[in-house]
C-alpha cells in the first residue's frame, strides 16, 4: 500500500503543470524564504505610500456606483416608456453596469476613478439617448459635478464626479431588447449585430475579465501590478495620452510576467519583470493567449495583413476578442526613455536581490529637469478654471503627435521625452499649466559640428492641428517656448528643492564628443545640408547693431483677447511675417529686454537668454494695439493675467532651434541605446520580424538564451 502511495504521488509530481500564455514558463521555481521576507517588506512599503484605499472610501464607492446604476435603469425605464412598449417591458427594461480598468481588476488607489460601462438594450442608442437624454438627467442631479461628454472620443465616453469620485462612463448598445441582469460579457455572442464603436467600448470589461481568468495567482498579480504602476508615475513613464504605458498596458505586461513565473511572489515578480523585458525584443509583441480570428469578422491585431500594424513599436495585445494592440501611441523616443527606465530599474532590482539596496531606492522619482540641457515648454492658459481643464485635455491629448512631427522632420536625429506631469505658476492670475518635453540628439549618431534643428515648421503645424479644436473659446491659448536648463522656471520643483550646480570637472562622455549639437554659427538642415541665411523671413539676431524683424500682424485679423470665434490659429500671423500687414520694428538694433520680457509666457527664467544677448524671434503680438507699446491692456479678458500669450510663442524654438543638444546625462545605458536602434531596425521591416508559429501565433520576443 504504502509503495502504491509512493508511486501515485510521484505520478502526480510528474505531471505537468498547467501551462498559462502561449509559452512554456521560463521557471517554476518556488519562492524561498527570502522571497517572502523581500514580499513581505514590499508589500509594507506599498502600504506606507498610501496605495491603498481605506474600508470606508471602498464603501463610498460601492455605494457610488449603486446610486449610479438606479440612475441608468431609471433613464432606460423612461425611454422604453416613451417609445410606446408595453407595461411589462417596461417592466422588464432594464441596463446593467460593469466596472473596468484598474478598479476591475483590483488595483485601484485613494482617489482614483472608476471605469464603468453601460450596457442597454437595442433600442437605445448613444449618440441622442446617452449623450443627450442621460446627459441631461445628470446635469440636473445635484450630486454631478464637472460633467464633460466626449462623444467624438475613439471610445466615447461621459466623464463627471458622482459625490466627488470620478466616473468615465461609457455605453454599449447590445443586440437584445431586454438586457438580463446576469449578463456575461465575456462571451463572443454579445458582439453579435453591433458596430465597431460599440465593440470598443465593450471591450475594456472583456480584457479586464480575460487578464484575471489568465494569470496563474491573482493576488500576487495584483500586488506586483500595484507596485509597477506606482513605479512608472515616480519614474514619468505612466501615460497612454503622452505615448508612454497606461493602465491596461502595465497589466498585460505584468501578467504576461506571472505566466511565465507562475509560482513566484510578488519581490520575484518585480524583478524578473525588469530582467525580462530589458531583453525584450521589439517589436516582437507581449501576448497572453493567442490571436484568434472569428466568423464576426471585426479585424485583429496582425501586421501579415494590415500595413498600420507593422508600424507599431511596442506592440501590447489585448487578449479579447477581437485582439488589439493596446500600445499604438508608443514612438521610437518614448520607446527609447522605457527602454533606460526599464534598464535602471534592473539594475536597482538586482542590488535589491543581494540586500545592496531596498524597495526605496526603486521608487526614487526621475530627475526629469536635470537629464537634459534643453527642453520644450508648453504653456497653456484659459479664462478660468473649467475652460483650462477642456483646453489642457485637447492640447494634452494632441502632445504626441508633436513627438512624432519632431521625430519626422529631423530624420529620428532630434528626439523627445515628453514628461506627463503638467505644472502650475502659483504666481499666475489666469488659469495656466505648462507641459514639458526633453529635448536630446539621437545617442550615437553622427552630426557636424555646429549642426542645429529648425523645427519651426513642426510647431507651426503642431499649432494648426491645435487650432483645429471645435469647442475653442476666446482666452484659449497656447505657447511653445524652448528652454534652457537653467531657465526652468522654479514653480516645477518641489517646494525648498534646489538644482544642484553640476560640478565643472566632471567630463560627461556625449559632452566630450565632437559631433554633439552646440551653438554654432552654421544651420543645417537634418540631412547635413547647409540652409540658406535667409530661409525664414523676420528672424534676425540680436546683435547689437543689427535690425531686429519681428511678427508682423494683419490689419484685418483679430488678436485673440478680443472677443473672437475662431480659435488660435485663425487669429494670429505666422512668425515669418507672412500676413501681410506691417512689420513690427523696434526703435534701435539692440533688443530691448522689456520686449522679450513681454513676449508670451516668459518667465523670470528667459532673463538669462535676454541679457546674454541671444534670440527672442518670431514673438507673435499679444495686445490689439502695436507691439512696441506696453501691454497695459493685455489682461482685461484674462483676468489681469498680463503675461499671457497668444496662440503658438516661438522663443528660442523660432531661432532655428536647438543648439547644445546633448543626450540625458543620467541614465546613459549604453544598452538601452542599443536596443533601441536594433528595435528602430527592426521597426520597417515589422512584418519580417515577427515570429509567427505554424498557427499563425506570434512566438515570445525574449532571445532564446533568458536568465532565469
Amino acid at each position: 500500500m504504502a509503495a502504491c502511495n509512493a508511486a501515485a504521488a510521484a505520478a502526480v509530481a510528474e505531471q505537468p503543470q498547467k501551462q498559462f500564455g502561449i509559452t512554456k514558463p521560463i521557471s517554476l521555481a518556488e519562492p524561498a524564504e527570502v522571497d517572502l521576507q523581500k514580499t513581505a517588506e514590499l508589500e509594507k512599503f506599498l502600504v506606507e505610500a498610501g496605495l491603498y484605499e481605506s474600508p470606508e472610501e471602498s464603501a463610498r464607492r460601492e455605494e457610488v456606483l449603486g446610486e449610479l446604476d438606479k440612475i441608468v435603469k431609471d433613464w432606460v425605464k423612461q425611454l422604453t416608456s416613451q417609445r410606446g412598449y408595453t407595461d411589462q417591458m417596461v417592466e422588464e427594461a432594464n441596463a446593467v453596469l460593469f466596472t473596468f480598468g484598474s478598479y476591475r481588476l483590483g488595483v485601484h488607489g485613494p482617489g482614483a476613478d472608476i471605469d464603468t460601462l453601460c450596457v442597454g438594450p437595442s433600442y437605445v442608442n448613444r449618440e441622442e439617448d446617452f449623450f443627450i437624454v442621460l446627459h441631461d438627467i445628470l446635469a440636473q442631479t445635484e450630486e454631478v459635478t464637472e460633467l464633460q461628454p466626449v462623444p467624438d472620443a475613439h471610445v466615447p465616453v461621459m466623464k463627471f464626479k458622482f459625490h466627488g469620485i470620478s466616473i468615465d462612463l461609457l455605453y454599449a448598445s447590445v443586440s437584445l431588447l431586454v438586457v438580463p441582469p446576469d449578463l456575461d460579457i465575456s462571451q463572443g455572442s454579445v458582439l453579435y449585430d453591433v458596430d465597431e464603436v460599440t465593440v470598443r467600448s465593450l471591450n475594456g470589461c472583456r480584457v479586464a475579465d480575460q487578464i484575471l481568468r489568465l494569470v496563474p495567482n491573482v493576488e500576487n498579480f495584483r500586488t506586483t501590478l500595484r507596485c509597477l504602476k506606482y513605479w512608472a508615475k515616480k519614474r514619468g513613464v505612466y501615460s497612454n495620452v503622452t505615448g508612454f504605458l497606461g493602465g491596461v498596458n502595465w497589466a498585460l505586461l505584468v501578467a504576461r510576467v506571472c505566466q511565465l513565473y507562475p509560482n513566484a511572489v510578488p519581490s520575484m515578480l518585480v524583478s524578473r519583470f525588469f530582467r525580462v523585458f530589458t531583453q525584450w525584443q521589439w517589436p516582437n509583441p507581449v501576448m497572453l493567449c493567442a490571436i484568434e480570428e472569428d466568423e464576426l469578422g471585426f479585424p485583429v491585431w496582425d501586421p501579415r495583413k494590415y500595413h498600420r500594424d507593422r508600424s507599431h513599436h511596442m506592440p501590447i495585445i489585448t487578449p479579447a476578442y477581437p485582439c488589439m494592440n493596446s500600445s499604438y501611441n508608443v514612438s521610437t523616443s518614448t520607446l527609447r526613455v522605457m527602454m533606460e527606465q526599464f534598464q535602471f530599474g534592473n539594475k536597482i532590482c538586482q542590488e535589491i536581490d543581494i540586500s545592496k539596496a531596498n524597495w526605496s531606492a526603486l521608487f526614487e522619482p526621475f530627475q526629469f529637469f536635470e537629464a537634459y540641457k534643453n527642453y520644450l515648454q508648453v504653456d497653456i492658459i484659459a479664462e478660468d478654471g473649467e475652460d483650462l481643464r477642456l483646453w489642457k485635455g485637447w492640447v494634452e491629448s494632441r502632445l504626441r503627435q508633436l513627438t512624432l512631427k519632431i521625430e519626422r522632420d529631423t530624420y529620428g536625429m532630434l528626439q523627445c521625452h515628453p514628461y506627463p506631469h503638467e505644472y502650475a505658476d502659483p504666481s499666475r492670475q489666469c488659469a495656466h499649466c505648462a507641459f514639458f518635453m526633453g529635448l536630446s540628439r539621437k545617442e550615437g549618431a553622427k552630426i557636424q559640428e555646429g549642426q542645429q534643428f529648425d523645427i519651426r515648421g513642426t510647431v507651426d503645424e503642431f499649432r494648426h492641428d491645435i487650432g483645429m479644436y471645435g469647442y475653442w473659446r476666446p482666452g484659449m491659448e497656447l505657447a511653445v517656448s524652448h528652454v534652457r536648463r537653467k531657465q526652468i522656471p522654479s514653480y516645477v520643483f518641489p517646494e525648498g528643492y534646489k538644482r544642484p550646480r553640476p560640478s565643472r570637472h566632471i567630463n560627461h562622455p556625449q559632452q566630450s564628443n565632437k559631433n554633439d549639437v552646440e551653438d554654432g554659427t552654421a544651420n543645417r538642415s537634418p540631412d547635413g545640408q547647409p540652409k540658406r541665411k535667409h530661409d525664414t523671413a523676420g528672424v534676425y539676431d540680436s546683435e547689437p547693431g543689427r535690425s531686429v524683424k519681428r511678427a508682423s500682424i494683419s490689419p484685418s485679423i483679430s488678436p485673440v483677447h478680443q472677443k473672437t470665434s475662431s480659435p488660435p490659429s485663425g487669429n494670429i500671423a505666422d512668425a515669418s511675417g507672412a500676413s501681410g500687414g506691417s512689420p513690427v520694428s523696434l526703435a534701435n538694433g539692440n533688443l530691448e529686454q522689456a520686449n522679450c520680457l513681454n513676449s508670451p509666457l516668459a518667465s523670470e527664467k528667459s532673463l538669462d537668454s535676454v541679457t546674454s544677448g541671444s534670440k527672442c524671434v518670431g514673438v507673435e503680438a499679444v495686445c490689439p494695439s502695436d507691439a512696441t507699446k506696453e501691454h497695459d491692456n493685455c489682461g482685461s479678458n484674462m483676468k489681469n493675467c498680463t503675461t499671457t500669450t497668444v496662440a503658438v510663442s516661438l522663443k528660442r524654438v523660432a531661432e532655428k532651434v536647438v543648439s547644445e543638444l546633448v543626450g540625458s546625462e543620467s541614465l546613459g545605458g549604453n544598452k538601452s541605446g542599443e536596443l533601441l536602434e536594433r528595435a528602430e531596425d527592426m521597426g520597417s521591416a515589422l512584418v519580417e520580424n515577427v515570429h509567427f508559429g505554424g498557427n499563425g501565433v506570434v512566438q515570445t520576443g525574449l532571445p532564446e538564451e533568458l536568465e532565469v
